[in-house]
């Protein structure tokens, strides 16, 4: 007997095959979860990380070497010795006979100056001392001449008296023979005694007048070589209007022009000494506690490496800087001119083992507390903090954070934000 068709499909099940509805609820929840995986890892990172061009960045490694603390500093080439040209005397400028630039020799004279009140002033003062010198010597003849007629008196009184002595001997020779009066022996012994006398009282007045004399005589001497010296001075007045070089050198003077008037005091130029140059440089006050005589430095100029020293320190402090001098130490540059600049780099101190990074941009960022760090395979760079020591305009010392042969981004980190990571590409 033939089934019916309709009891035969009551008894069958239908095969749906491998994509049943759980599974492909399974499979859309696998999906979306690891969407929401993807999506919430790209949130959370948004903000910590950005992807970067290597080739615009700057990388350093780190490594372990000396370090030499310096600073760069510059300095002007100037003359060891330099000597200023000052117009003693004003006066209109008659001459010019050498020109600004030349080398002179010491007494090469420069320029004249005409000044016919300072002529005028110098033959009244010459005048007047002379009139000084004459009656000064005037004085100092009568003191002689009055010296002389008392050694005059004095010569005729000794030979009265000597003359009188004799006599008196020979009258008392003759009284004590009877052969004379007593009246006569007593004339001619009132006269011996007069004569004697008179004698002593000259060479008295001789003696204290020659003392007298002779000091008058050596003060009217010294004042005559007093006013010679004034009279020498006064003429040499007229000599300061002849500008003359001190020293050998090269004349350096402003814009002279003849018929040009110049002050008393004003300064015409300067000589300087080419033999020899000093360098002064002028420095932050930052570092005066830190600069001392007998520091070292080099510059370079040309291709040639120059050693200098140095030797005075001005601790002065203008405008924020302070000076010092330098000096070449061993040979110096040839071909030298005042006046032109040179850099130095002046070391601070001796060199000693550190650990060391170039230093670049990222300081301004970072201040130094940390740097982007490469990863090893060098993919990525990450925030690493550091701490920086020592500094120089080549290098920072690390003192913690890093170790010889990392490798760290050392340009600018301005266009990377607050991003932890770089991704490298």
């Amino acid at each position: 007997m033939k089934d019916k068709p309709g009891d035969r499909g009551m008894d069958e099940q239908i095969d749906s095959g491998w994509w049943s509805r759980t599974r492909l609820l399974l499979v859309a929840a696998v999906v979306f979860l690891s969407v929401s995986l993807v999506l919430i890892y790209q949130i959370l990172n948004a903000g910590t990380a950005t992807n970067v061009d290597r080739d615009r960045l700057v990388i350093s490694t780190v490594e372990e070497d000396l370090f030499q603390e310096f600073i760069q500093i510059t300095g002007s080439l100037q003359p060891s010795r330099s000597i200023y040209l000052d117009a003693v005397e004003g006066g209109v400028i008659e001459s010019i006979l050498i020109s600004s630039g030349s080398t002179v020799v010491k007494g090469d004279t420069i320029l004249t100056l005409s000044n016919s009140n300072l002529r005028l002033q110098v033959l009244q003062q010459s005048s007047g001392i002379y009139d000084q010198i004459n009656q000064a010597r005037n004085a100092r003849l009568n003191i002689e001449q009055n010296s002389l007629s008392l050694k005059e008196r004095l010569a005729s009184a000794e030979n009265r008296y000597r003359v009188s002595d004799a006599s008196y001997k020979r009258q008392q020779s003759l009284y004590g023979e009877e052969m004379i009066s007593e009246q006569e022996h007593m004339e001619a012994r009132e006269n011996y005694l007069y004569r004697q006398k008179q004698y002593d009282l000259i060479y008295k007045s001789f003696r204290q007048d020659s003392i007298k004399s002779s000091q008058q005589l050596r003060q009217i001497d010294e004042s005559l070589d007093r006013m010679q010296q004034s009279l020498g001075a006064v003429q040499g007045i007229l000599d300061r209007l002849v500008v003359t070089a001190p020293m050998a050198g090269q004349l350096s003077t402003a814009d002279l022009a003849v018929g040009q008037s110049v002050s008393s005091g004003e300064r015409i130029g300067q000589i300087d000494n080419l033999d020899s140059y000093n360098v002064r440089v002028s420095i932050d006050e930052y570092n005066l506690s830190r600069i001392s005589e007998g520091l070292t430095g080099t510059t370079t100029i040309g291709s040639n490496v120059y050693s200098l020293e140095i030797e005075r320190v001005y601790p002065i402090v203008e405008n924020g800087r302070f000076q010092v001098d330098m000096h070449f130490t061993g040979e110096a540059p040839g071909d030298l001119r005042r006046g032109q600049t040179l850099r130095i780099r002046l070391q601070l101190g001796n060199s000693s083992p550190a650990l060391l990074i170039d230093r670049g941009g990222f300081y301004q960022q970072t201040g130094g507390n940390w740097v982007y760090k490469l990863t090893d395979n060098g993919d990525r760079a990450e925030r690493q903090p550091i701490e920086i020591g020592r500094q120089n305009p080549d290098h920072f010392e690390v003192v913690s954070g890093l170790n010889s042969g990392d490798k760290v981004i050392i340009s600018s980190y301005e266009p990377f934000g607050e991003n932890e990571t770089l991704n490298l590409q």
